[in-house]
């Protein structure tokens, strides 16, 4: 089995080494310099993990979908995604990347984790007591899933009418929200130019002039770089500093 993940700041990559461990799969972040599409064609099975933004699956995976559509065609699926909190349909989105038909779900489910959004007021990171009875959770939840997928039971979380209606109503102004937002990235006076968030930046949003990070307008709203930033120097999103950063490593 296979398991390919994107992570913008650590929660589905967690989820993702999780099921791996446990399933015994083999587990890659599409982000590595692979031969994905040699790398699918030796597996009948092929698991995905991202998180939810805005109930929708973020660009990177879209674009990663994109590129390796063909690669999918008969395959069977399982689909997990990390939300915030209540995400509908995020887990049958992915399907919407598909044409009809073309593989087969087998599994999807969603897991609650931390808030990474560490610059808006209203959504506080959690605490160490909360991050540890999220962690709890998912734990507890993946130990069902893989014992459903082991004895071939099928659960498509999302999948259903009311899951579909809630999803639409949470992303349909996600696709404006993605390409407005897109240049909502401010770099403050404290940046040193370290080049750390032109390395994480998983659409290469930042260039390095004159010791300083220089947004370029491509934001895929990951928020890796606000949160790795050692100065705290970037505002994302909103033109707030955070005053503190989420990790999971």
């Amino acid at each position: 089995m296979l398991m390919l993940y994107f992570s913008g700041t650590g929660n589905s990559k967690w989820i993702a080494q999780l099921f791996s461990k446990k399933m015994g799969a083999i587990c890659h972040s599409i982000e590595e310099n692979q031969d994905f599409t040699a790398l699918m064609a030796g597996y009948d099975t092929i698991a995905f993990c991202y998180p939810v933004y805005g109930s929708r699956v973020p660009r990177p995976m879209r674009d990663f979908m994109k590129k390796h559509q063909k690669s999918l065609r008969g395959k069977q699926l399982i689909i997990f995604c990390t939300q915030m909190a209540f995400s509908g349909d995020g887990a049958r989105a992915f399907m919407d990347l598909l044409p009809k038909n073309h593989a087969h779900p087998i599994y999807a489910e969603h897991f609650p984790m931390p808030n990474n959004i560490s610059n808006f007021p209203i959504t506080p990171l959690a605490t160490k007591k909360q991050t540890k009875k999220y962690l709890a959770n998912a734990q507890k939840k993946m130990s069902r899933a893989c014992k459903d997928i082991r004895c071939g039971k099928v659960r498509l979380r999302g999948f259903n009418l009311v899951s579909r209606a809630s999803g639409l109503l949470q992303g349909a102004m996600w696709p404006f929200v993605e390409r407005a937002f897109r240049r909502n990235v401010w770099v403050g006076r404290d940046c040193n130019g370290c080049g750390l968030c032109a390395r994480v930046c998983p659409v290469n949003n930042f260039a390095i002039s004159a010791n300083k990070a220089k947004p370029l307008g491509n934001c895929a709203l990951c928020y890796r770089c606000i949160n790795h930033c050692p100065k705290k120097a970037i505002c994302v999103f909103v033109p707030v500093r955070p005053k503190k950063q989420f990790r999971r490593n």
